[in-house]
C-alpha cells in the first residue's frame, strides 16, 4: 500500500511543480499584488487545490477498495491436498486456507478472504476469514 500511496505523492508533486517557467526581467515598478509569472497567488492556489483534492481522494478510494474483504462463491472440494472451491464469478480453482473448520465438501458456499500465493505447482489459495452463506449441496 506504500507503494501506491508514494506513487500518487510523486504525481501529486510532478502537477504541482508544472508551473511555467518564464525568464527573468528587471522590476521598473513594484508590483501591486502578488504574481508569480503573470499568475496572481490565488489563481496559483486554486491550480493547486484543484489538482491535489481529486488526486488524494482517488487514493482513498484506491487504499479503501484494496483493503476491504473480498469473496469467493463456489463448490467445495475435498482433494489430497486439502479443500479447494471452483469459484463461480472466475472459473478459477482456489486451494482454501485459514480456518476451514466449518467449511464442508460438496456444499455450494460464500467464503470472505482473500487471495493468497500460490506453492509452486499449486492452485491459487485463498485466505478464509470467514463462512459468509451456505447455499447447501452442490447442482452437478
Amino acid at each position: 500500500m506504500t507503494k501506491s500511496l508514494s506513487g500518487v505523492l510523486i504525481v501529486a508533486l510532478v502537477f504541482v511543480l508544472c508551473v511555467p517557467a518564464e525568464a527573468q526581467r528587471p522590476n521598473v515598478v513594484a508590483p501591486s499584488s502578488a504574481h508569480i509569472g503573470g499568475v496572481s497567488t490565488a489563481e496559483i492556489v486554486g491550480i493547486v487545490v484543484g489538482v491535489v483534492v481529486p488526486v488524494v481522494v482517488i487514493a482513498v478510494v484506491v487504499m479503501h477498495h484494496s483493503a476491504k474483504q473480498r469473496k469467493i462463491t463456489g463448490c467445495v472440494v475435498a482433494s489430497p491436498s486439502g479443500l479447494t472451491v471452483n469459484n463461480e464469478r472466475d472459473n478459477r480453482v482456489y486451494a482454501l486456507a485459514g480456518d476451514t473448520s466449518g467449511i464442508k465438501a460438496g456444499e455450494r458456499m460464500s467464503l470472505q478472504g482473500h487471495k493468497i500465493n500460490p506453492d509452486g505447482g499449486s492452485p491459487l489459495g485463498w485466505q478464509v476469514s470467514q463462512i459468509q452463506k451456505d447455499y447447501g449441496a452442490c447442482q452437478p
